[in-house]
C-alpha cells in the first residue's frame, strides 16, 4: 500500500481533496455515498488527480497544501497534469 493524495469531481463540479493509503478502495467509498460527509451530497464522484507520496506524514501535508489553493489553482494543477 502506498500513501496518496487526491482529488475528486464532484456531481456539482466541485474538488474534493483528500489522502489514503488504499486508492482504490477509497474511491469506491465516496462512490457509494460512505465516504466524507462534503461527497455524500455531492454524487457522483470522480478521480480526476493522484499523487504517490512516500510517507503518511508527506501525505498529509501535501494534502494540507493543497485544500488550501484556489480554485482556480486546483484547475492550474490539473490541467498541467492532463498535459505531462
Amino acid at each position: 500500500m502506498s500513501n496518496v493524495v487526491y482529488m475528486l469531481r464532484c456531481g456539482d463540479g466541485s474538488l474534493y481533496t483528500g489522502w489514503t493509503n488504499d486508492l482504490d478502495r477509497r474511491v469506491k467509498t465516496h462512490q457509494a455515498g460512505k465516504g466524507g460527509r462534503y461527497t455524500r451530497s455531492r454524487l457522483p464522484v470522480t478521480l480526476v488527480w493522484h499523487e504517490v507520496c512516500a510517507t503518511k506524514e508527506e501525505a498529509m501535508s501535501r494534502e494540507w497544501h493543497l485544500k488550501r489553493l484556489s480554485r482556480e489553482e486546483k484547475n492550474k494543477l490539473l490541467e498541467e497534469a492532463s498535459h505531462a
